[in-house]
């Protein structure tokens, strides 16, 4: 019984440390579930540093809001993919909309560091490893 027990805690223990590791995301994305929105796929790179957006149809323009309703991205793409780098985005939740005439896809990233707070910890990670 004992041991059953000591398995649980370590499991639950090992499980706590990789979700507090995860939070070192430098965006999350809120995909776009809807039945019409299937034409355009949209996920983060490996880093979760930029956006990808493919489609069989041709992307028109991309646009981001913020949380303060400004524009912060605004691009005219005319391609069917496009990688865009998240860097050039503050801290907070983004409205990207795709355009694709005659439709607008529409969906959330949310930046979670800003950009200069990730390179400061990278280069940190760069000097320790120089270190030994």
């Amino acid at each position: 019984m004992r041991i059953v027990r000591f398995i649980i805690f370590f499991y639950a223990l090992t499980l706590g440390s990789s979700v507090l590791h995860a939070q070192n995301d430098f965006a999350k994305l809120e995909r776009n579930v809807n039945v019409r929105a299937q034409g355009l796929n949209h996920y983060l790179n490996a880093s979760k540093d930029t956006l990808i957006l493919k489609s069989d149809a041709i992307i028109n323009k991309l646009y981001t809001i913020n949380m303060r309703y400004q524009r912060e991205l605004d691009m005219a793409v005319n391609q069917n993919t496009i990688k865009v780098p998240l860097n050039k985005l503050s801290k907070g939740r983004h409205v990207v909309v795709a355009v694709q005439s005659p439709i607008r896809i529409v969906f959330v990233v949310q930046i979670l560091q800003d950009y200069e707070f990730l390179l400061a910890m990278r280069e940190e990670k760069l000097a320790v490893k120089d270190k030994k």
